[in-house]
């Protein structure tokens, strides 16, 4: 997606291009092939991949670092790995699926018996095709994942079993895009980049989220960006860990990840409950058409629990469609090319657009004909014909007028008239042109 500088519209201005959902998507059939994991040069290949979309600049924190409580891990990677029958032929193949392999699996290549192979084997009985994702990141082993049909296959006495892996003193790579706006208050778009081939989980976020990136960057901001793409937990720990001294400038946060299955949006609120993120996305999500889920904050899920930490209580939501956990597919297989759909994508895309817009606009005003209701007939805003029902742009220019006192955002007013935020701030336009209204910084 080339972005246009010629065109200055604001944040808050509508998507002038043809297909981004075929877009994002491209970019993440780019990417489903990749091995990743919390470290390792999987992350470094995405990221490369996605500068050519957007100038990362991506950071190395060397293995041993203290982050709070926990210690950036050694560096994993991963050449080759196999399972081979008496007869040398490949019964479980990395190459077939990275999926195959446990993550972070310390090295091996020996030949066991099948009772102990079979301790080391993972698989979903109730989808006998699928294979599923499991990882080891802070206790060494190694082991492999395998689907119900593979795994009753196995009926011979030994194997032989080969992870060519290295676990080595390396770093953390995760990566940054900062665009500055007119104010150095920030607004914090974080993604988790460590899952291998999982496409909602989560190569929909990353695309998602660079895709904004690249759009928000042609236009008009009020507020500066930080978009954040690094491990998930273990990422976002070192992040906030190093970036402690600057975490005042956040002023709202959202956490993206699971956007392209057709699941209802869900959106989690802040621990505070109430931030102005918080009101932001559920006024969005109660009118974008389609039946919304509005949960409470939790201590569990994604990097918003990192986020929210009471030494920290930033105020990040976090967006998706279905949530972790909440779908089959999810930490299998069957996550594939197949369960990711360009229109939900695109409906992602702009819902979160939708959201920045509404913290973009979401000013307060004052009423500068505040005694009676001023006539807005003479000034060519309201209908010359009387004696019907009030027209809806009508009825938001009163509600604006009628609550710009300096004390009630645009949002206050869109949330008090039961009226979607788009045309209050419509209406704030008209007002503001008729000189009807003064901002109140």
């Amino acid at each position: 997606m080339k972005s246009d500088r010629k065109h200055k519209g604001e944040v808050a201005g509508s998507v002038h291009r043809v297909g981004i959902g075929d877009e994002i998507y491209g970019l993440i059939e780019k990417l489903y092939p990749i091995c990743r994991s919390i470290t390792g040069d999987g992350v470094r290949e995405t990221l490369e991949i996605m500068r050519e979309h957007i100038p990362l600049d991506i950071r190395e924190v060397p293995s041993g670092t203290q982050v709070f409580d926990w210690v950036v891990p050694k560096e994993w990677n991963i050449r080759d790995a196999y399972v081979k029958n008496s007869r040398g032929k490949r019964i479980i193949d990395f190459q077939g699926h990275n999926l195959h392999v446990v993550s972070y699996s310390a090295p091996i290549n020996r030949v066991v018996p099948l009772a102990e192979l079979r301790d080391h084997l993972s698989s979903l009985p109730e989808h006998p095709a699928w294979i599923p994702y499991r990882t080891s990141y802070y206790n060494q082993t190694w082991g492999f994942c395998v689907s119900q049909k593979q795994l009753e296959q196995l009926t011979e006495k030994e194997y032989e079993v080969c992870i060519d892996s290295t676990l080595e003193e390396g770093s953390l790579t995760y990566a940054e895009y900062f665009l500055p706006g007119e104010m150095q208050d920030e607004v914090l778009i974080f993604t988790h980049l460590c899952h291998p081939s999982l496409c909602n989980d989560n190569l929909s976020g990353i695309s998602v989220v660079a895709h904004l990136a690249k759009h928000l960057a042609a236009l008009k901001r009020r507020y500066s960006y930080r978009f954040v793409f690094a491990p998930g937990t273990i990422g976002s720990i070192t992040w906030l860990s190093e970036n402690r001294t600057q975490l005042d400038q956040i002023k709202h946060g959202l956490v993206v990840a699971l956007v392209g299955d057709d699941g209802p949006f869900t959106y989690k609120r802040s621990r505070r409950g109430d931030a102005e993120i918080d009101r932001a996305a559920t006024h969005v999500l109660r009118h974008c058409g389609e039946e919304a889920k509005l949960l409470d904050f939790i201590p569990f899920g994604y990097d918003e629990r990192q986020f929210c930490s009471p030494g920290i209580n930033l105020p990040v939501g976090r967006l998706t469609r279905t949530p972790n956990g909440c779908y089959p597919e999810y930490h299998t297989s069957a996550d594939d090319l197949a369960f990711v759909r360009p229109e939900r994508l695109s409906e992602s895309f702009i819902q979160c657009l939708k959201i920045f817009r509404v913290l973009e606009q979401n000013r307060y005003y004052e009423n500068t004909n505040p005694m009676c209701e001023p006539q807005l007939g003479r000034r060519g805003l309201y209908r010359t014909t009387g004696g019907t029902d009030i027209p809806g742009r009508e009825l938001a220019l009163l509600w604006v007028l009628n609550m710009s006192d300096g004390e009630h955002s645009l949002l206050d007013v869109a949330e008090l008239a039961g009226m979607d935020f788009d045309v209050i701030c419509s209406a704030a336009g008209e007002l503001l042109r008729a000189g009807l209204l003064s901002p109140v910084e």
